[in-house]
């Protein structure tokens, strides 16, 4: 336990200013930390009330739509909060003995001159700062101080650990959810789970909810809204091709009705020719394909009515048992999860130190995973690959977008943790997790989204994965070249070559592999255009589409 003023060491290796017998400026008091007065804390101030509006957290999937543009990447003034000198003091306080062992173990790992006891003491922070952490997280439900919502979000435990200009940077990014988009900063994320908003992660280990009645309560609503959303995509469907029919039934009466004066008497008007003549059998198909159309959509309507009822009545019950209290073990249970997911996004010889340094921090502004940065590189993976957040429901296509959870972790590789909700196969969210601090931004994305994409049409194709669709010919090939390892590294990695090389007109693929991806995992038209005319290569599977298209006429 440390009382009155920071050791003049430790303050010196974060940079901050302690008191001298010539210095103006006192040093801040810490005598507070783990007890004492506490009017020294600084208490929660009206700001913090915007928490609860933060997060963008919705229950409804919209099965459409297109990523906004980033108007705003930065606030014009910083956050004062980095500039508090009680950030350290207020992140560790009320948090009990684990966070007074882990200031004791920082100061020791700060000091430590010999390079073999600075790395035992980094190996013990790595330990205890994510139990100190649980402590924290398990506060993010309700409303966080700045500093413990920031040690949550960016894994910045004291601003002096970061340069000026990181400093700066982190102090102006934007704090709230301005575009309603489904990517989550961890507070956002762990505040959704305790909620109720969002359902926790799924695991291979024993739900310990189980039983939970509330929790039980929600699956059924998470059901019943898969449901409802799934009927009325079919419902838009079937009335968007009735619409189809009725505009060419009107264009073949109109086609019927059309006669000119005849030449030898211009008061009378031409017989019906050949051609309209035709034109009634067309008519007559058009007619049953219309009574049927009607016919199916009575029944998507009533299907959706009744939907929308089960939902409503669920959710009154899910109400009247409250289950919309913060779930605590919830989110026990989905920090867990999340430690999980952040040691697959660095990987094993990866930095596993949890808290933001200068030392390891070596991101441009562009490639730290923010949520406007995050949001531009989603809108350019979707101007490439149009379907790559799009999921098959009884033949229709549907825009679902995925949860995004930013991992403040120094990976390079994004993960897939669910490819959808597995209670609502139908028009879930899947979930993908982002490393905040990778060297490259576009490719920790692009992996988390090709795991996703593979995922996705593994569980589409079902027991014929390694026989049908994109999952089915690509193992195949794969197979044929016999070679060895991690079938969906091998995908993911040529995925990322489809998207920053192929897309360019750079050819890095095998022959067989570009087919396969031109036709199951197909580019916007306007880079097919583009492509067409580069090489001989890519010519050939335009025309490939063309043939298809006109077979399937």
């Amino acid at each position: 336990m440390f009382q009155g003023e920071m050791d003049p060491e430790l303050a010196a290796l974060l940079g901050t200013a302690v008191s001298s017998p010539t210095a103006n400026t006192p040093s801040p008091d810490y005598s507070s930390l783990f007890g004492g007065s506490p009017g020294a804390m600084s208490p929660l101030d009206e700001s913090e009330d915007a928490d609860a509006g933060e997060g963008g957290e919705e229950n409804e999937v919209e099965l459409g739509g297109t990523f906004p543009d980033v108007t705003k990447k930065l606030e014009d003034t910083p956050n004062p909060a980095f500039s508090d000198p009680n950030y350290y003091k207020i992140a560790l306080s009320n948090e009990g003995d684990i966070a007074q062992r882990l200031h004791g173990i920082l100061q020791k790992f700060l000091n430590a001159k010999d390079p073999k006891d600075r790395g035992v003491f980094r190996q013990q922070i790595i330990t205890v700062y994510w139990d100190f952490l649980l402590g924290v997280a398990k506060k993010a439900a309700g409303k966080l101080q700045d500093p413990k919502k920031f040690l949550l979000r960016f894994g910045i435990l004291h601003p002096a650990f970061l340069g000026p200009e990181e400093k700066d940077l982190f102090s102006r990014f934007v704090v709230a959810n301005e575009y309603s988009e489904p990517v989550y900063y961890l507070d956002e994320w762990l505040r959704a789970v305790g909620n109720g908003t969002v359902r926790p992660s799924s695991t291979d280990e024993v739900n310990v909810s189980r039983g939970n009645a509330s929790v039980k309560m929600k699956q059924l609503l998470d059901k019943a809204m898969g449901k409802r959303d799934g009927a009325k995509g079919l419902l838009k469907a079937k009335d968007e091709e009735r619409m189809n029919l009725e505009r060419n039934l009107q264009e073949k009466v109109a086609q019927i009705v059309e006669h000119y004066p005849m030449d030898e008497l211009p008061e009378i008007h031409s017989l019906f020719s050949e051609a309209q003549k035709r034109v009634f059998s067309e008519v007559q198909e058009i007619l049953k394909q219309m009574y049927k159309a009607d016919r199916e959509l009575n029944t998507f309507l009533q299907e959706y009515t009744q939907a929308v009822e089960d939902v409503a009545t669920l959710n009154d019950k899910v109400e009247a048992e409250g289950a919309s209290a913060v779930d605590s073990q919830a989110v026990d249970t989905e920090f867990g999860t999340i430690r999980q997911m952040a040691k697959m996004t660095i990987g094993r010889q990866g930095n596993q130190f949890p808290i933001l340094t200068k030392e390891y921090f070596h991101c441009m502004p562009q490639d730290v995973a923010s949520r406007e940065n995050i949001l531009i590189q989603l809108k350019w993976v979707e101007s490439i690959d149009p379907q790559a957040f799009c999921r098959s429901y009884k033949n229709k296509l549907n825009r679902i977008v995925p949860y995004v959870i930013l991992i403040p972790g120094y990976g390079d590789s994004g993960v897939c943790w669910e490819p959808f909700d597995r209670h609502n196969r139908a028009t879930s969210r899947g979930r993908i997790a982002v490393p905040m601090y990778s060297k490259s931004l576009p490719l920790a994305l692009l992996t988390a989204v090709g795991d996703l994409r593979w995922q996705n049409a593994k569980e589409k194709a079902s027991f014929y994965w390694m026989e049908e669709g994109l999952t089915g010919n690509y193992y195949q090939w794969f197979a044929a070249k016999k070679f060895k390892g991690d079938l969906k590294e091998f995908f993911i990695n040529d995925y990322v070559l489809w998207m920053t090389k192929e897309s360019e007109g750079t050819q890095k693929l095998d022959k067989e592999v570009r087919g396969i991806f031109w036709r199951y995992m197909p580019f916007t038209q306007e880079v097919k255009e583009k492509l067409k005319g580069r090489s001989f290569t890519y010519q050939e599977l335009y025309q490939r589409d063309l043939n298809r298209a006109k077979s399937d006429l």
